[in-house]
């Protein structure tokens, strides 16, 4: 598989700017403790966030058209 670097530009752009907005969204307004205290997992929350920026990111690079 080749790398193509518009597409790697593209979800590059795309990662930086939802991390920026789950950031923002889990530090800002939900408050990290209370996901905590909801899920009961430090770890899961943790995973999960990560998924949430990682799997997006993944899906707009194979999305992107050449």
């Amino acid at each position: 598989m080749k790398l193509k670097k518009r597409k790697i530009k593209n979800a590059a752009i795309f990662g930086l700017c939802w991390f920026a907005l789950l950031v923002l969204l889990v530090d800002g307004i939900l408050k990290f403790q209370t996901l905590v205290d909801y899920l009961g997992s430090y770890a899961l929350v943790e995973i999960s966030l990560i998924l949430l920026v990682i799997l997006p990111t993944v899906a707009v690079y194979f999305l992107t058209k050449e």
